[in-house]
């Protein structure tokens, strides 16, 4: 297999047969705002990570999807680097793997290095920052700084077996242009990030990293390839592994298996969990575990991401906090369970399956949702 080809079929379905069944989190310390603050030398802190990733492996999850952001390779490339060797060796510690995210098009458009905004009283991810900007996806003179940051970071763990897999581009037709459903902007946005997410991916491939690559979809209408948006397309096109993000109840996330069932390859869904849609632990993670499908809870801890809180806090701010059961998250940053009965469900379930159990595919096991 070379590094600058696609897995076929048959590689991506004997990866997957190595596997155990993946279940683990997105992961931002809580003393983070965003994945700059989480990062940058000034405010890494490996002991709050370390903490908080026992946690994780107290529920026994055995995988973590991380983000990183280019900016933090133009203001400290060793630095980086060494920051993301210390946490593989945590995580790793805790019997956990990491996918790593190197590109975001999600939230606020203009990152900036050096301290980060305090968050706004009762919002749902205010720091969130866009990686890279828009700018920077409109100025063909900064993308080899782009092209330099993945290779290099891509090229130090390529075959690291810490590193679960590669993540080139989370939700690439996200952004605040997708909120207001312009067609014309979304047009424009396509006709930028199309490209470089192409591009993207053969710049990791060329640094032949022995880890699947992938980029999730998460909007629209999956029952036929005719049916996807040409950002998706070229997701799936160039995915070694198939990856989604579903915020639905049990009937859609099950729905959305079957659609991607066609690839015919390994399916991991790298974001779910939102107790007000209907998308719980207990709902969903039975599907997943019956389906041999990945999943990757949204949040672990809370903190400054404040993403305890709805998604409608951005126009309503909950000052009081959520009125009922958190949106996101599992923890207080002490360790206190926000619902002891469905901590208890995750252990139960990841136990019964034996997660921690490397090289083997685990007995099915059905446990029946709420």
């Amino acid at each position: 297999m070379t590094g600058t080809a696609r897995w076929t079929i048959e590689h991506a379905r004997d990866w997957g047969a190595r596997m155990p069944w993946l279940v683990g989190c997105n992961f931002t310390p809580s003393y983070a705002i965003n994945q700059i603050e989480m990062w940058q030398a000034a405010s890494f802190d490996l002991g709050a990570i370390d903490r908080e990733l026992g946690m994780a492996a107290g529920l026994g999850m055995n995988v973590v999807r991380v983000y990183l952001h280019d900016l933090l390779w133009v203001d400290d490339a060793d630095g980086l680097l060494m920051r993301i060797d210390a946490f593989l060796h945590v995580a790793s510690g805790h019997g956990i793997r990491t996918m790593l995210v190197l590109f975001d098009s999600c939230w606020h458009h203009e990152p900036v290095l050096g301290p980060q905004r305090e968050p706004l009283p009762g919002v749902h991810n205010s720091g969130w920052v866009q990686a890279p900007g828009p700018a920077v996806l409109a100025d063909p003179n900064q993308h080899a700084r782009l092209q330099a940051y993945a290779e290099a970071v891509v090229a130090r763990f390529a075959d690291d077996d810490r590193v679960l897999a590669w993540d080139i581009w989370n939700e690439p037709d996200n952004g605040p242009d997708v909120a207001a459903c312009n067609p014309e902007q979304l047009a424009a946005k396509a006709a930028l990030v199309i490209p470089l997410l192409v591009a993207a991916f053969g710049w990791v491939r060329g640094q032949a990293p022995t880890q699947p690559l992938t980029s999730g979809i998460w909007l629209g209408d999956w029952s036929s390839p005719h049916l996807l948006s040409g950002i998706q397309a070229m997701q799936i096109t160039h995915s070694d592994v198939i990856s989604f993000h579903n915020y639905g109840g049990p009937a859609d996330f099950a729905q959305r298996i079957d659609w991607l069932r066609a690839f015919d390859r390994p399916l991991l869904c790298t974001e779910f969990m939102a107790r007000p849609t209907g998308s719980t632990f207990e709902a969903i993670l039975p599907i997943a575990q019956a389906a041999g499908v990945g999943a990757f809870c949204w949040g672990l801890v809370r903190g400054k991401t404040q993403t305890h809180l709805p998604w409608d806090s951005w126009a309503n701010p909950y000052l009081d906090g959520p009125l009922g059961p958190w949106f996101h998250d599992i923890f207080e940053a002490d360790g206190t369970a926000h619902d002891e009965a469905e901590v208890e469900f995750i252990r139960l379930l990841t136990a019964l399956v034996s997660v921690g159990s490397e090289g083997s595919r685990p007995a099915t096991l059905r446990i029946a949702a709420e």
